[in-house]
């Protein structure tokens, strides 16, 4: 007696393209004539939704804000997404994929566009530093563990 097979799972990288980039230089062109060091915050999400029954749209939001004695130097925000082709995977496979995977392909892109789209506004190469999104998966996925798990007080 023959066993089913499983369907193979399937994952294909679509389409990668910026969906957004906002950059913000306020303080022109005094900003270019301090010689200190800017502070630069930078902020990373990632959000995944399904555009049909077997593609994903994954975008990496990263956020970066340069600020010297208060005042902004530069705010640059780009919202690298993708495309993706993902069928015969179970949910918690899914959610890795979406969650680590998509994020992990999209990072050079956006770093690029990131360090690009500073250069461009007149300031030295900036580049992000490398993410570990399998460490921010895990750490997503304990936080609604560990509120559910919080006592609550009143």
């Amino acid at each position: 007696m023959a066993e089913e097979q499983q369907p193979q799972p399937v994952f294909n990288i679509e389409k990668i393209y910026v969906k957004d980039l906002s950059v913000e230089v306020p303080n022109a062109p005094q900003v270019f004539l301090e010689r200190d060091t800017p502070r630069v915050d930078v902020q990373l999400s990632t959000e995944a939704k399904a555009v049909d029954d077997t593609h994903y749209e994954v975008a990496l939001s990263i956020t970066t804000t340069a600020t010297l004695k208060d005042k902004t130097v530069f705010l640059v925000e780009a919202h690298q997404a993708g495309i993706f082709q993902i069928r015969n995977l179970p949910k918690e496979g899914l959610d890795l994929v979406l969650g680590i995977t998509c994020p992990n392909i999209l990072f050079p892109y956006v770093r690029e566009t990131v360090s690009d789209a500073i250069s461009r506004c007149g300031f030295p190469p900036f580049l992000l530093a490398p993410v570990n999104f399998e460490a921010l998966y895990q750490q997503r996925r304990q936080q609604p563990a560990q509120s559910e798990a919080a006592p609550t007080t009143h």
